[in-house]
């Protein structure tokens, strides 16, 4: 493994709706990967479908299973926010988030979200203190822009009433919008040929890849294209300068996932663009260098 200074080390956690699509496993996987994240847990995240988190347990069990490495995994909220109310007693996620926000550690903790923001937002209704413990990236929304919306945002779409408990909650939120999380795309070709000889998670990763592509809720994809929007997530983590951005207030979430701004919205950090390239090269080269051993 590369070797950095121990004072440049994150804390980490992940929130994933990891079986909905193809693309949070790659995300999981060079979180995984990168010397400079210490991932404390993963979280399982609802995708608005009966039985979705333990699919989304599943599937960030059978990751580790494929790199024989062992972390702690929670089961988060069954359902959303907007159908259950504010849940009496909360999931193992949400609790894990309460207790790591807490801890006294020096280095800084990042809730990498890449799903509907609902474990995250009932640890914050229930403790609201942790907000200025913790640094939220989410991969989420169309952002400020006013425009009608070009489709529905499914991670926003998948709890609204989270959504917009959380970017209204005042914590430190960094957003990575629709019109950029789109553009880490990569063709099936290149993972044939940098993935899929990649040992056991290679082989699971460009599976799971091709067997979604291939199924009838893929029917929005061009094909032979994938966007790994997951991904930037993980890469500002490792790097927040890998990505353009500006500070603007928080946008409130309609019911249609388009967005309109309200007076007095906190004010977050919104990335404008992502350097897709070093997404997701530093993906590919940190995958053969653990298959390499190195």
């Amino acid at each position: 493994m590369i070797k950095i200074p121990e004072e440049k080390k994150i804390r980490v956690i992940i929130d994933t709706d990891a079986a909905c699509e193809a693309d949070d496993p790659f995300a999981i996987v060079q979180a995984l990967l990168s010397p400079k994240l210490i991932v404390k847990g993963i979280l399982a995240e609802h995708f608005n479908e009966s039985g979705s988190v333990k699919k989304s347990y599943d599937e960030i069990k059978t990751i580790l299973n494929a790199m024989d490495m062992d972390v702690p995994v929670y089961m988060g909220e069954e359902n959303p926010v907007d159908k259950s109310g504010w849940p009496q007693k909360s999931s193992a996620a949400s609790e894990f988030i309460i207790e790591e926000a807490l801890k006294d550690d020096p280095k800084p903790l990042y809730i990498l979200c890449q799903g509907a923001i609902t474990n995250l937002a009932v640890a914050l209704y229930n403790k609201p203190e942790i907000k200025d413990k913790i640094r939220i990236i989410w991969i989420g929304t169309h952002g400020i822009a006013k425009r009608k919306a070009p489709f529905r945002e499914f991670n926003a779409g998948n709890d609204i009433t989270a959504a917009n408990f959380v970017l209204e909650s005042g914590a430190d939120i960094w957003l990575v919008p629709s019109n950029v999380y789109t553009t880490v795309t990569v063709g099936l070709a290149e993972l044939k040929v940098k993935v899929l000889p990649c040992g056991e998670i290679g082989k699971h990763l460009y599976e799971n890849m091709i067997e979604y592509n291939l199924s009838p809720n893929a029917g929005w994809t061009q094909g032979e294209s994938w966007s790994l929007g997951d991904s930037p997530a993980v890469a500002l983590a490792i790097n927040p300068g890998c990505g353009r951005y500006e500070y603007v207030p928080a946008p409130h979430i309609n019911d249609d996932t388009t967005s309109t701004l309200r007076p007095g919205n906190p004010m977050i950090r919104e990335y404008k663009d992502i350097d897709s390239r070093y997404v997701l090269e530093d993906f590919f080269a940190k995958l053969k260098l653990f298959t390499d051993g190195e």
